[in-house]
């Protein structure tokens, strides 16, 4: 699963904790991109990029989708690349 991020015996519930936090939003379009990147290529990212999708599922909707948009410059390079990597993510 995720154990380079997450303490083995927490990994359960932090994994149940994000993936709540990703699929609980008040915006429908980012509970749909949290919630499928996080199933589907979550397990693909380095502990960094990992740290930094964590990063950004923490983040309000109001500040979050700036970002994805394009509205909002992000923070750092770390952060673009998640971002993009969202963006780009195919996960229909």
């Amino acid at each position: 699963m995720t154990e380079a991020v997450f303490e083995p015996m927490n990994a359960v519930a932090r994994m149940n904790r994000l993936r709540w936090r990703c699929a609980c939003r008040p915006l429908h379009e980012v509970d749909t991109l949290l919630g499928n990147f996080l199933e589907k290529k979550f397990h693909e990212l380095t502990p960094e990029q990992q740290e930094e999708f964590i990063a950004l599922a923490e983040m309000e909707d109001e500040e979050l989708w700036p970002l994805i948009m394009g509205r909002k410059p992000c923070r750092d390079a770390a952060q673009a690349e998640v971002v993009s990597l969202l963006k780009n993510a195919k996960i229909g």
